[in-house]
């Protein structure tokens, strides 16, 4: 792991825990953020969004640890929202940092909220890292399975990582970090059986220079590809160089998560985008 990233994720630590932050979701149909800390990425939110034919599911962005909802999805937010996509985001368990179950049940609440003021059955669900595991959870566990049709991982936490300062950064405040670490009990429990049960399309979207989710290949999902696609970035385009933080702020990225969303099923495997440069 870069030292910059360890770095920031510390401090980041520290801010939550002098904040005194109990949780950070705003109240579902607020008209204006109750904090900075609330305050949506552009093109979220809007809560008098109603989906049509052409994109019949509402999107929700579920942010990766330590991250705020306006920081994680400045990028992909709008574009989904310029694609005719009704677009919600959330803060949740301390900045992520809250146990898996936990934000599961966030998540699960969150989710009842969009579905009742768009009118819609199910959401599709994108997430970033923990963002990407995490639902799966809430599919498995919590009665999600009928109520998700796309769950787009960008690079994903599925099977955990090695990094070293998983532990250390569990310790000081961080119990997601705790149940991340590969060979965890939540992830032993999360993926005994199938990893992917049905209901939802699972896309996961990885890059070889994760230097966060190590190896790589955590990320990935078993399952029929009827309803599972794994694509790794440089399968395509070899020279792609978004590691793991920025991730949601890549163009290469955004065309798969959009390939995902506009057709039947998970992306197409065989879908070739426009590479950077």
């Amino acid at each position: 792991m870069h030292s910059r990233f360890a770095l920031r994720s510390l401090l980041t630590v520290a801010a939550t825990l002098a904040l005194g932050c109990v949780g950070l979701a705003a109240p579902a149909h607020a008209s204006a953020p109750t904090s900075v800390l609330d305050v949506p990425p552009r093109g979220a939110n809007d809560w008098s969004c109603k989906p049509d034919p052409a994109h019949p599911q509402p999107v929700v962005l579920v942010n990766g640890t330590f991250k705020l909802m306006a920081e994680n999805w400045a990028t992909l937010s709008p574009k989904l929202k310029r694609a005719g996509y009704c677009v919600f985001a959330f803060n949740y368990g301390k900045l992520a940092t809250a146990s898996v179950p936990r934000s599961a049940a966030e998540l699960g609440d969150f989710v009842e909220a969009v579905r009742a003021a768009t009118g819609a059955a199910k959401v599709d669900l994108v997430g970033h890292s923990q963002g990407g595991m995490m639902p799966r959870y809430y599919v498995k566990f919590l009665d999600g399975a009928d109520k998700v049709d796309d769950l787009i991982g960008i690079v994903p936490s599925n099977h955990g990582t090695a990094n070293p300062l998983a532990k250390p950064l569990g310790d000081i405040a961080c119990p997601a970090c705790i149940d991340q670490m590969a060979g965890s009990e939540l992830l032993t429990k999360l993926n005994e059986g199938t990893e992917t049960p049905a209901g939802p399309d699972y896309t996961v979207v990885t890059t070889r220079h994760d230097e966060v989710v190590v190896p790589y290949t955590s990320a990935l999902l078993k399952g029929p590809k009827e309803y599972v696609t794994n694509v790794v970035l440089q399968d395509s385009c070899p020279l792609d160089p978004f590691m793991h933080d920025q991730a949601t702020k890549d163009p290469v990225v955004a065309r798969w998560v959009l390939n995902a969303l506009d057709r039947e099923g998970p992306a197409d495997a065989a879908f070739r985008p426009r590479c950077i440069g």
